[in-house]
Formats: structure tokens, sequence, C-alpha cells
């Protein structure tokens, strides 16, 4: 299973043609706790670098990137209960979105992990 990141703390884990993005432990620590997600609809087109979700924290809110290119085809329904489950978990059962990749072309943008970690603590 390959995860990707972008200059904007999104992660991207490939599953296929499709990808589950969410944001990651950086993004969560510096948001603060999450009161609510708000995703935009199944079957909306994004290209990337587009919002796809919007987050907010008792701090402020915060677009959610898409990574790459694709069509949103599901959410995370359980954020509508419970939205800190995001920094709970950000990299796993905290999830946002899943979208089907157009291409996967624009998977060599992004970082891997360790270029990630690079650039947090370049940052």
């Amino acid at each position: 299973m390959t995860v990707y990141f972008t200059t904007e703390h999104e992660w991207l884990r490939l599953e296929g043609d499709e990808a589950v993005v969410g944001i990651t432990q950086h993004a969560a620590e510096a948001l603060g706790e999450l009161v609510f997600v708000e995703i935009r609809p199944n079957g909306t087109v994004v290209k990337a670098g587009e919002s796809a979700a919007v987050a907010e924290s008792v701090k402020a809110a915060s677009d959610i990137y898409a990574p790459v290119d694709g069509t949103l085809i599901d959410h995370n329904s359980a954020l509508a209960d419970n939205p800190a489950q995001v920094n709970a978990d950000p990299e796993g059962e905290g999830w946002i979105f899943r979208l089907r990749l157009t291409t996967k072309d624009q998977l060599s943008h992004l970082m891997d992990a360790a270029a990630y970690q690079a650039f947090i603590h370049k940052a």
C-alpha cells in the first residue's frame, strides 16, 4: 500500500485506481480539535489543488485539497457525528474522502513519507 503526501499536508493512500485521502498528523495537530467536516458531494470532479472538503476546528476553518485530479466517490460518514476522529487517527480511521483517479501520472508530483518528514522539519 503506497502512501503519498502533499505540501498542503494531505495524504493519499493508493488502492488500485482509487485513493483514500485525509490530512496528516502534522495538520491535525496544527488545526486543533475538529468540530465539523464538510465534504463536497460524491460525483464531484476535482482537479489537483482544488478544495474537496473543509475542516473546521476550534481555531479556524481549513480547506482540504484534492492531491490529484479525480472524482469523489465516497466520504467518511462517521465524521458527521464524530469529526474529532480525524484528530484521534488522522492517517487511519480519520480518513476524509475517496476519489477515483483520472490518471496516476500526477502521483510523481507528490512526496513519499521520508520527503514529507524532511519537508515538515524544514518548515
